[in-house]
This record gives structure tokens, sequence and C-alpha cells, in this order.
């Protein structure tokens, strides 16, 4: 085995696979990177058991043949190469030479049978997004993906396809986050849950870029194929929140405000809050203004802002860094709040339409 390709290129593609890659594992090629070379091109492929990224390269003239490369030691040596042309060369023994510029070492790989085989996504559900969309419905939910593994199924997000409709869900039992996008798919319905930790590396490989992604769903696994890169999941099995049912109906109120003073207000209040001192934050609602005020045993923070709309003099509370993730995420220059009382949600929505939707669930004051 033997190839030859510039160091940028093949350190961007090391660099995916690893990220799959578990650094202690009682299957010792699990902490490698299988590398499969054909003539034209190199893939490398991480999988932990749970999740796979494969990434292809292109090459000219190599020599066929695979091996497994312990992926930190790998990672490392590219990256602390010279920025030259990089040669990696794999004889019928195992061993391993990596050549860069003037720089040279040798290895002990692992045979390539010792890799387990990635899982494909077999089923004839499909659909297509441009990468950005997919990238933001991923980057405006994911805050509100739980950690609790005693509910393992909050730990992923829901992904629910109608009538050429994609919305994506995530629940952590203290918020809600729902976005939505046209897409093109197979079936006029399905639905199926993707881990969290699975999407975080999806939304690393989208990039900011419109190219298609397409997304194969199978019985108990998922593709997302980027076309130089592919990764593979397992689904997540079990009964998801009816998140319809969650969500307030109509709201006594509705206020609308600005997005960027309403983060930085938030973020100015939080100024006296710790991990140790968690007191909440206490919005109340009144005739055209939102007042917000924190105090602890630091001192008391109060800012105010301007809104559109009457709150009623409402006075609620929150965790300052569930209501700072949740306005982090509004996308739109202004967002609707909607409320109904200071022990009920909270609703964050656009002014016009259903792309996104936020809830918060209230903190109790005394």
């Amino acid at each position: 085995m033997k190839f030859t390709c510039e160091k940028a290129v093949l350190l961007s593609a090391v660099t995916a696979a690893s990220r799959t890659v578990t650094s202690r594992s009682s299957i010792p090629a699990l902490e490698g990177i299988l590398v499969e070379v054909s003539r034209t091109t190199v893939a490398l492929t991480g999988y932990n058991l749970a999740t796979g990224i494969r990434s292809v390269i292109r090459v000219e003239d190599a020599q066929e043949g695979s091996i497994v490369i312990n992926a930190r030691l790998f990672g490392d040596i590219v990256r602390k190469s010279p920025d030259d042309w990089i040669t990696v060369q794999a004889d019928e023994n195992l061993g391993i030479k990596i050549k860069c510029g003037r720089s040279e070492f040798s290895l002990k790989g692992l045979a390539a049978e010792d890799f387990p085989t990635l899982p494909e996504a077999d089923g004839e559900t499909s659909l297509r997004i441009e990468r950005n969309r997919l990238r933001s419905m991923l980057s405006m939910t994911g805050f509100a993906v739980s950690d609790n593994e005693a509910k393992p199924v909050h730990t992923g997000e829901l992904f629910e396809c109608e009538d050429g409709v994609l919305t994506v869900v995530a629940v952590d039992g203290f918020r809600l986050a729902v976005r939505r996008e046209e897409v093109t798919a197979s079936s006029e319905k399905f639905s199926f849950i993707v881990p969290g930790a699975a999407l975080r590396e999806v939304e690393r490989l989208c990039g900011d870029t419109d190219e298609t992604v397409n997304v194969n769903v199978g019985r108990r696994h998922i593709c997302f194929d980027f076309g130089d890169a592919v990764l593979i999941s397992r689904l997540l099995e079990g009964e998801f929140l009816n998140y319809r049912a969650a969500i307030p109906g109509e709201s006594k109120y509705s206020v609308t405000v600005s997005a960027q003073e309403l983060r930085d207000s938030v973020e100015r209040v939080s100024l006296i809050i710790s991990e140790r001192l968690k007191n909440p934050i206490r919005c109340e609602f009144g005739d055209g203004t939102l007042r917000l005020w924190c105090q602890t045993t630091l001192g008391r923070a109060a800012d105010e802002i301007a809104c559109n709309g009457d709150g009623g003099g409402t006075e609620i509370g929150f965790n300052n860094r569930f209501l700072q993730d949740a306005v982090r995420a509004v996308p739109d220059e202004r967002v609707v709040l909607k409320i109904s009382g200071g022990l009920n949600p909270c609703v964050l929505a656009p002014e016009e339409g259903n792309s996104y939707l936020f809830m918060v669930l209230p903190v109790r004051l005394k």
C-alpha cells in the first residue's frame, strides 16, 4: 500500500475520521483509522461502534492495500509535518512509513481485518437538503438536546418529514426547540431519532455551502452522504416526547422585542450569576417595556428594553443559561415572546411563519 497527496488534504481527512475514534477500547483497532487505498482514492474511516465517518480523498497512481493506523499518532504526525507532499506506505508485515519533506516516521499498524465493518443504512427512505440549511437546523436546536442518559431517546433529535417539510425537534425537560425546512423526500411521511453526538459531527461536516447532502434512513442506521465524506450512525429507539401537546396553544400575552437587545440584556443581568449562585433572572412584562433583573449575594443587576405589546405586568423567572441559549438561537432581528402566566412556559417564535419555535420552562419564584 502506498499513496502520496498534499499534507493539507490528508490532514482534513484524518481530522474528520478521527472525530468518531474512541481513545480507549477493548478492540485495539477502534483506536485507529482504517486506511483503504485504491488506484485513485484513499478512504479513511473512524468508528466507535455507534457512529462512523468515512472521508475520501483523490490520489493518482496509488498502490492498493489497507491498514489500521493509530488515530492519535497519525493525526499528530500529519499535523506537525511541514507543508509539503506527504507519502504513506505500508508493507505486508504491517510496517508503516510516513514521509514529508525531510521528516520520516516508522510505525507499526494493525491488520485491516481487525477493524469492525461499518454498518449500512439499507432502507428505502431518503431525503435531500442543502448543507447550509441542515447546518442551520442543527445549530438552532442542538442546545436543547438532553445529556441525561436516564432517558436515552432524548439525547437525540427527532426528525419528522411530512409533505416535503422536515421538522427537527430537541427537548431536555427544561427547553424545547423546533426547526422546519422544506426538503426533497422519497416518502410522504416518516420519522426517526438521531443521537445528538452524531449530529454535532454532521453539523461540522456540513460547512457553509449550498451543496446537497443525501440522507438515507434504514431500520437501525442512518447515513449522511456529503460526497467527499460519509457519516453513518445508529438510530435511537423509544417514545419521543409528544412535542405538539407540550407547546401551549393560544397565549394570553404576546410581545415583540429586538432579538439582539434581548440577548445583550440577558447577558448583562447574568454577570452576577455563577455556578454557585444560580438565582433566576426575573422578567417583568409591562406595557411597552420588558424589565429584567436578578439579585444574588454578589449584588443586584437590572436592565430594561422596549417591546411592542403589553405583557399585563406578568413576572416570570428563568434559569439564565436556558434563556440565553434560546435567545442566541433566534436568527431574526425581532422575536415574538408568548406568555400566559408566571408558571407557564415562554415561547419564542418568528413574527411571520413557523420556521422555528423555542420554549423555555419557568423557575418558581420565591
